[in-house]
């Protein structure tokens, strides 16, 4: 398998419901590494490196959030790799 990198837009109910720290779980689980931040518009951003099947499983995750989320949109777009080496919350 071809290792993918995704950029990740989601919006809605993502902020102060602990996106952050619940993406980065199944992230880990799923071996993804990237980053995840909360943006000034009260969107998240997701860059996501990994194979293509974790990578599919993930953003699915992202399509619902954890509980307290409200997902209006979830905006996926394929873009070159970065290598990255972890998945970490940044600010």
């Amino acid at each position: 398998m071809a290792i993918k990198h995704f950029s990740i837009s989601i919006n809605g109910l993502v902020q102060g419901v602990s996106f952050r720290w619940a993406a980065t779980r199944i992230a880990n689980n799923l071996d993804i590494r990237g980053f995840i931040l909360n943006k000034p518009d009260g969107s998240v951003y997701i860059e996501a490196e990994g194979e293509e099947n974790d990578l599919q499983e993930f953003i699915e995750w992202c399509k619902v959030g954890p509980e307290r989320a409200i997902i209006d949109n979830c905006t996926v777009k394929e873009n070159k790799l970065n290598n990255y080496t972890s998945f970490e919350v940044r600010y």
